[in-house]
């Protein structure tokens, strides 16, 4: 598909189960240990995930982790044996706050982060937690990881130079998708912008190797490669001022990707919604963030520090959402 073929598999992807292994109540509620809010969502939305649920209840990873030291999936595989299996109750998440700077070392306890910044730096130093021992892999290798092979896709970007309509194509991994809602009333529409071909001309001419001159130019993403786990951040905060984007923005319980990759044509990608994370308040320095999550008995609850709360899907798809996950 245009891609360099991996030189190693570092997980087998058959042994990934996207359905729960074990159908249950939902899990426990999390304390808030000063200001973790942000950390307490962020957690919850990927307890509730189904594959990457099943592959930490069944402590694979910590039979064979080698690491001297810290590693971000054996504390997400302790976090998640001791949430999923008690429900009713609610526990302090130590086992995370404690390494809350390995994670991301400008991360402060007591001080209240952004929720999409802690769910990235989370999930790379989970990814890295995998590729450790694994030195001087190719990309498409480091793409094998049990992290990536959920969480990650790869994007297309194709340059069509138009005067010779020569195409290069570059690929890069990502494992979520930012999207721009100030044009943007639905997640369908903000998709829709995301693959909009956007003209460079002028000082962003492109050195097109065909004509070999400076030409004018057509540059397109599209995802190239869709991921088990879909993403999706809503930009709510300005990026100098931090100031929150309070408008609402529509999103459905399924959603099809097929339009947005680079072979539009074809069956339906359908992905069903599993996680919504919640910021209420009117920046990101401040506010409050709690989560909306369907549990593996396929009801859905509202998630809000200790609280567990059951809640019907209407009441899921009206929120001014700040992170969307959905599962294929």
């Amino acid at each position: 598909e245009g891609m360099a073929p991996p030189q190693r598999i570092l997980f087998p992807p058959e042994k990934i189960c996207m359905a729960w292994q074990q159908r249950q109540r939902p899990g426990a509620g999390l304390h808030n240990l000063g200001n973790t809010c942000f950390l307490n969502s962020v957690l919850q939305c990927l307890t509730y995930t189904p594959p990457l649920a099943n592959y930490l209840l069944s402590r694979e990873h910590s039979r064979s982790c080698r690491q001297i030291g810290f590693c971000m999936m054996c504390v997400m595989e302790a976090h998640v044996n001791k949430v999923l299996p008690f429900s009713a109750s609610a526990i302090q998440p130590w086992t995370v706050v404690r390494v809350l700077t390995r994670i991301g070392e400008h991360f402060r306890h007591g001080t209240q982060e952004d929720a999409h910044e802690f769910l990235r730096y989370t999930v790379d130093a989970m990814q890295r937690a995998c590729l450790s021992g694994s030195s001087n892999l190719d990309i498409s290798s480091q793409a094998t990881t049990i992290v990536h092979q959920i969480f990650g896709g790869f994007l297309r970007s194709r340059v069509t130079c138009l005067s010779c309509k020569a195409a290069s194509d570059s690929y890069e991994a990502f494992l979520d998708v930012p999207l721009d809602i100030k044009a943007a009333s639905s997640v369908t529409a903000a998709l829709e912008d995301f693959v909009k071909p956007e003209q460079l001309d002028g000082d962003n001419c492109f050195k097109c190797s065909k004509c070999d001159k400076m030409a004018v130019a057509s540059k397109r993403f599209t995802i190239h490669r869709v991921p088990r786990v879909l993403t999706v951040c809503l930009k709510r905060f300005e990026d100098f001022t931090g100031r929150k984007i309070s408008k609402v923005v529509e999103y459905p319980e399924y959603l099809d990707l097929r339009p947005y990759t680079s072979q539009a044509a074809g069956e339906p990608l359908l992905y069903a919604l599993y996680a919504v994370l919640v910021h209420s308040g009117d920046s990101c320095h401040a506010g409050h963030y709690f989560c909306y999550t369907k549990a593996s008995n396929g009801l859905w609850y509202k998630m809000d520090d200790t609280s567990v709360d059951g809640c019907g899907i209407d009441t899921v798809l009206r929120q001014q959402a700040y992170l969307l996950f959905y599962v294929r």
